[in-house]
């Protein structure tokens, strides 16, 4: 993975490093995440980290994990790791757009032409630069995670724009995503995750938005049917770190915390890939209907959520690189 100005050294190098600090001191790291389930990717991606971290430092380091929102929902723990009270959360991407403009880059409806394609364009170097461009604000950006394709669900079939019109969808609390509901007709309910399935069943939402793990793994499927394959999305999770946290390390646990997260990636991706095959074989067995859709017909809708949004130079050459990224 590029990275410009962090060379990951060798696994055997990094605890060589971290043993020769003299007097290092044990560090307990916590990391936070929403997800309920034990075995969703990304709480197993952190605990594979935590196993890298306590390897290579025999012992010293040690990263506990705690999801199913123990330690608040995604904007409370981002609020956390501003002011130093938590270390590590892994958050979707849309709760940062509003704190580092760069996090909405990758955030942009249809921007990536796969899944596959995806991975090498974050992998790359503008990945790696809107990682570096949480750190004025606080947040050191570890590692981007996979979250799929995210399609909307609804009590219909959402073939066209035209089922969405009127209909109020959930979106993630980003002005981004409330743009996009609203290019779509739709009216946007800004809301936590964790809130979404109270909101489906009661009617406060019509619908809502999410890829295919979260669907089943909040059981989203249980309140709503029809997830329509709209795939307008492939907005990555973020690791991040307290960057008050991180400065108060030493360079060796520094790079040990660096090298643990990117290793981490390509484990989540695994985990990611096979989560998919399960959920999907689950909703569809509880019921839930996926329906294919005319994407073009919502990626023409697109533009001026383009024009709003990516309305820099910075910006617009970030989704340059990203797009013609092979």
């Amino acid at each position: 993975m590029f990275c410009p100005r962090f060379k990951i050294l060798p696994a055997a190098a990094l605890l060589a490093l971290a043993l020769s600090q003299p007097a290092a001191q044990a560090l307990t790291l916590r990391a936070a995440d929403v997800h309920n389930s034990n075995e969703y990717p990304t709480v197993l991606a952190l605990k594979r980290m935590g196993e890298l971290l306590e390897q290579r430092s025999a012992g010293r380091i040690k990263l506990k994990v705690f999801n199913k929102g123990a330690l608040g929902t995604e904007k409370e723990t981002i609020d956390q790791l501003k002011i130093g009270a938590l270390e590590l959360t892994r958050v979707h991407i849309s709760p940062m757009n509003a704190i580092c403009p760069q996090t909405q880059v990758p955030t942009m409806p249809f921007l990536f032409r796969s899944v596959a394609q995806m991975r090498r364009a974050l992998d790359g170097p503008a990945g790696e630069e809107i990682l570096r461009a949480c750190e004025p604000q606080g947040f050191i950006g570890l590692a981007f995670y996979d979250s799929g394709a995210r399609s909307i669900y609804a009590r219909k079939p959402i073939k066209t724009p035209a089922d969405a019109k009127g209909l109020k969808i959930r979106v993630p609390q980003s002005d981004l995503w409330v743009a996009v509901a609203a290019a779509l007709g739709a009216n946007a309910t800004p809301m936590p995750v964790g809130e979404v399935y109270t909101g489906l069943k009661t009617g406060l939402v019509d619908a809502a938005e999410n890829n295919l793990p979260s669907f089943e793994g909040f059981k989203h499927f249980e309140a709503v049917k029809f997830y329509s394959r709209t795939e307008h999305s492939m907005a990555p999770e973020l690791l991040l770190m307290s960057k008050k946290v991180y400065d108060g390390l030493p360079p060796a646990d520094q790079q040990l915390i660096r090298a643990a997260a990117k290793e981490s990636v390509a484990f989540q991706r695994l985990r990611w890939d096979e989560q998919e095959a399960k959920s999907l074989a689950l909703v569809k067995a509880g019921g839930a209907q996926i329906v294919d859709v005319d994407k073009s017909a919502f990626q023409a809708l697109m533009p001026p959520v383009y024009a709003r949004f990516m309305n820099t130079p910075e910006l617009q050459r970030l989704v340059k690189t990203l797009q013609e990224t092979p």
